[in-house]
């Protein structure tokens, strides 16, 4: 019977443990790369796809792990429409053990490899993209349709399973438990990005939201490359809580009111530990 992910990942843990307990075997493992608690080791995102551009500007990982072992992930989304405008994160925490363990199984995964992943006949579907940091350098591997593969994907029974093994760390990398990691909490945010667009009325008549005023830097802020009338701000220490005591009420269609009267629609975006401003978004 052909393993599921969730278990493949298990199973290897108890091989890197083993591993973990030989000095000759560890003397050779890649490290995380230390510098500074918010550095990023491991970051699994979505890029391309078919979706619109405020939503791929404002497009967070899947999962991102920290030197410190901090472990940030998507939270559950609360199905309502128009949803809220905060999207929901949380995160765990790891011990230096546990970190050097999510290193080691990225590599077992197939990171830093180079096996054939195949390429599915699935269209508009985004691609996985693995960034493994340690001391020996940055590896990074993309797999197309890796949580769409249909059944008449036509790959070989290699790929199905190097695809499984990506596939498998990224389910124990959002519920870490297995890990030893504790939590999750709320992700505490200490700065927020806010993509820019001319307040636009709703669809339906019935969707539309009262008016919020915005706290946070003069907009519109700094037009984002690729021309399509988008531009972006981040909110920094006090006006960080401000804002997002603010939008703690409101949605995604709400209309944000500037000091000059202006109104715009915000797709607003916590900033994680390793991103600094606007160029961090996404947009691929």
């Amino acid at each position: 019977m052909r393993r599921g992910p969730l278990t493949a990942v298990l199973a290897s843990l108890v091989l890197v443990a083993g591993c973990a307990g030989s000095g000759g075997d560890a003397a050779t493992r890649p490290t995380p790369a230390s510098e500074g608690p918010g550095r990023l080791v491991l970051e699994v995102e979505h890029v391309s796809g078919f979706t619109t551009p405020e939503a791929l500007a404002v497009r967070l990982p899947l999962v991102a792990v920290y030197g410190d072992g901090r472990v940030v992930a998507r939270g559950a989304q609360i199905e309502v429409y128009p949803p809220p405008a905060l999207p929901s994160l949380q995160v765990w925490r790891l011990d230096a053990e546990g970190v050097q363990t999510v290193v080691d199984r990225a590599v077992i995964a197939g990171v830093t490899g180079t096996t054939d992943l195949g390429s599915p006949p699935v269209a508009d579907a985004p691609a996985t993209r693995f960034t493994l940091v340690t001391d020996e350098g940055t590896s990074v591997r993309e797999v197309q349709a890796l949580l769409e593969l249909p059944d008449d994907s036509g790959l070989t029974l290699e790929q199905r399973a190097a695809r499984d093994e990506l596939r498998g760390l990224l389910e124990v990398l959002t519920s870490p438990e297995p890990l030893g990691a504790t939590g999750p909490e709320p992700y505490e945010a200490t700065a927020v990005a806010a993509v820019v667009a001319p307040s636009m009325p709703p669809p339906d008549p019935a969707l539309v939201q009262p008016e919020v005023a915005w706290p946070g830097p003069a907009l519109p802020g700094e037009p984002l490359p690729g021309g399509l009338g988008l531009s972006c701000v981040v909110a920094r220490g006090a006006e960080a809580e401000a804002v997002l005591a603010a939008a703690a009420s409101a949605t995604t269609l709400t209309p944000w009111v500037a000091g000059d009267g202006s109104r715009w629609t915000l797709t607003l975006r916590p900033l994680l530990p390793h991103e600094t401003g606007c160029a961090d978004l996404g947009g691929e």
